[in-house]
């Protein structure tokens, strides 16, 4: 008999990929853009357009533990609405609360902190190969807002208030990234530690390029725009996450042949 943790059919969010890696960090360089264009371009304000978004959030997030396993759709749809909602928590606090980013940082790194403890604490693991029951999914997707939270916060910390610029500070985070995983290939890293520090630091990667790309130039960016930017890389998603339910319908009638 198989069991739970052995049938990765069963699981419910994605292996770990070069795709799965690809259209993160897409999903998040549009999150930091995508909210910007709701929030200023058209006129929505931040208070009106966190309230908007985490609405669908909540909507997407039903729609995504219903599936009771990895539906590429539903996941996508949930990671790219909790991206935006993510940057919308810090944003609120930081221009409407007038919270320091210094603060929104630490805040975040200690709600992330104490989440994975309370998530090892009652499933004795961290591990995202076996999210298959609902109290591990409530804690996979707590871990993930606090992460994109916690990203845009380090993010805008080093670009704005650091004045490192956009360009400087996505290097230095994709710089974190690659040694991250070097660790992981050579030195022999905890895996499930790799992921989640990768994790956490792709979000400052993806709005740093995302406010690189749309920023006017004379605030450091290249002036695409917030439009451009985030249609584009909605687009890419789109393309990848039809083309992931595609192979995985030929992949299912292939094992169902096989059968």
């Amino acid at each position: 008999m198989i069991s739970q943790a052995d049938n990765p059919e069963l699981n419910r969010v994605p292996e770990v990929t070069i795709d799965f890696w690809l259209i993160k960090i897409m999903a998040v360089t549009m999150g930091e853009t995508a909210a910007d264009y709701l929030a200023v371009n058209l006129g929505l304000g931040l208070t009106v357009t966190s309230l908007i978004m985490s609405g669908i959030l909540i909507v997407a997030l039903v729609l995504q533990f219903a599936q009771k396993r990895y539906v590429p759709w539903a996941y996508w749809l949930a990671v790219v609405l909790i991206s935006i909602v993510g940057t919308l928590v810090t944003d609120n606090l930081v221009d409407n609360f007038g919270v320091r980013l210094e603060t929104t940082t630490i805040v975040f790194s200690v709600s992330l902190a104490l989440t994975f403890m309370a998530w090892y604490a009652s499933e004795k693991t961290l591990s995202i190969h076996t999210i298959f029951t609902t109290r591990r999914e409530i804690f996979y997707w707590l871990a993930i807002l606090f992460t994109f939270s916690l990203g845009t916060a380090a993010g805008d910390l080093a670009a704005e208030r650091f004045d490192m610029g956009y360009l400087t500070t996505g290097l230095i985070f994709g710089g974190m990234i690659a040694a991250i995983t070097l660790a992981w290939f050579l030195l022999g890293l905890n895996g499930i530690l790799a992921f989640w520090l990768a994790y956490i630091l792709t979000r400052p990667l993806g709005a740093s390029f995302g406010d690189l790309l749309s920023q006017p130039v004379e605030y450091g960016g290249m002036g695409f725009g917030v439009t451009v930017t985030s249609l584009t890389f909605l687009g890419c998603i789109v393309v990848i996450v039809l083309y992931m339910s595609l192979k995985r319908l030929i992949d299912e009638d292939e094992q169902a042949l096989l059968d």
